[in-house]
């Protein structure tokens, strides 16, 4: 019975479409072009992960966001450092939020930066902290180096501008929450760095923070490339 009920359900979904009586919501046609605002759905992590290798794709992601707040030029490929090419580019000078220095960062390191920004960012600083943030800290995206800065290590995606570690937040009233000093607490404090942990494994492909290492005491390590890991 259950299922033929959602065979009906299917056929009339099917029917309702191919009659144009009822079309799939934006966020969740997965052909439909990335909306940085658009509501999160399963859809959204794959249309994000097409626009790794797209640099046309992610740009224009960018620039359909409706804020006049968002402050970026793409950059041409270059190498500012030996060893060290830059591809598919963007310098990030202020996005709904300040930063302490602009910085420079891939496109898809970018556009993760504005998806964690309006999903997870604000809210949760609307909800732990009642207070939206308006200014981010951050000790920077490229570093020509190997992870650790170590000889024989693998190379760091700061080393392709694929990661941001971000240090921390200064709110509209005033406050200021940093990583080191919030991250170890139980109260507000704490509940909005710990959320904003949780919700950036939603947007970066590695997010590493205090728990991970004494490396990372003092921020959180947010990267488009990368092992892959969420701690």
């Amino acid at each position: 019975m259950k299922r033929l009920l959602a065979c009906l359900v299917l056929i009339a979904i099917g029917v309702a479409l191919d009659k144009g009586l009822w079309e799939v919501p934006r966020e969740w046609d997965p052909f439909a072009p990335l909306r940085i605002r658009d509501p999160v759905t399963p859809v959204t992590g794959w249309k994000t992960s097409r626009l790794n290798g797209d640099r046309e794709g992610c740009l224009a992601a960018l620039e359909r966001l409706p804020d006049s707040s968002l402050d970026y030029l793409a950059l041409e490929d270059y190498t500012p450092v030996p060893d060290c090419p830059l591809t598919n580019v963007v310098r990030l000078n202020a996005s709904g939020v300040a930063f302490n220095r602009r910085f420079v960062a891939s496109c898809p390191l970018a556009l993760g930066w504005l998806m964690f920004e309006h999903h997870v960012l604000q809210p949760a600083a609307r909800e732990h902290l009642g207070s939206p943030v308006s200014r981010v800290e951050h000790y920077g995206s490229f570093a020509c180096r190997n992870v650790y800065g170590r000889k024989n290590a693998r190379r760091s995606a700061h080393a392709t501008a694929d990661a941001l570690d971000v240090a921390a937040f200064g709110l509209e009233d005033g406050r200021r929450i940093s990583v080191l000093e919030g991250w170890q607490h139980e109260d507000e404090r704490g509940r909005f760095l710990r959320a904003l942990h949780r919700g950036a494994c939603r947007h970066f492909a590695t997010v590493l923070g205090p728990d991970y290492n004494a490396a990372h005491a003092n921020h959180f390590h947010l990267a488009m490339g990368g092992f892959g890991a969420c701690r």
